[in-house]
């Protein structure tokens, strides 16, 4: 039995795949298949989080390099954008401080070299105080769950133990 537990230790790891992430989403358009996300998951108000965009084609391959601007919605506003840039490589970085809670409406344009402009949206969504509290209640909840199971196993076990030392 302890073979078998010791196998299934070893080999889980090997078949273990990486989720995506919550705040990522990604949109095939015009034979480019554009991905954002936010790292962290769920973006802090006012600190910063990094904005992450990767480009491939419609092989699914990297680009070697694209220009690309954004622009930053917010209840139908638009409230903040980065200028077009210059990107070598498929995956452009960079720091982002959201302002406002809730959902935010994110369009990548995507410059060709021939001229046209190719526009994705995304929604993205920053950490508002209720998602703390969410956070707090869970936490709380295992606290509790984890202190009534020592009190209820607790004396059982001590007594298990005091039991095989007078032994």
């Amino acid at each position: 039995m302890k073979a078998w537990i010791l196998a299934l230790l070893v080999l889980a790891p090997a078949a273990a795949h990486p989720h995506s992430m919550f705040n990522s989403a990604e949109e095939f358009h015009g034979g480019y298949r554009v991905q954002v996300a936010t790292a962290p998951e769920f973006p802090q108000l006012g600190e910063p989080s990094t904005f992450m965009v990767r480009l491939t084609d419609a092989d699914f391959e990297e680009v070697d390099r694209f220009t690309m601007g954004l622009r930053f919605f917010y209840h139908g506003q638009q409230v903040d954008a980065v200028p077009p840039t210059d990107i070598r490589g498929a995956h452009w970085d960079f720091d982002y401080v959201w302002e406002e809670p809730g959902n935010h409406v994110v369009r990548a344009d995507l410059y060709l070299e021939d001229g046209r402009i190719l526009t994705y949206t995304f929604n993205m969504g920053t950490q508002s105080p209720f998602g703390q509290i969410f956070i707090g209640a869970i936490t709380v909840g295992a606290l509790v769950f984890a202190g009534v199971m020592i009190y209820i196993m607790g004396p059982r076990l001590w007594r298990a133990a005091a039991g095989t030392q007078r032994a």
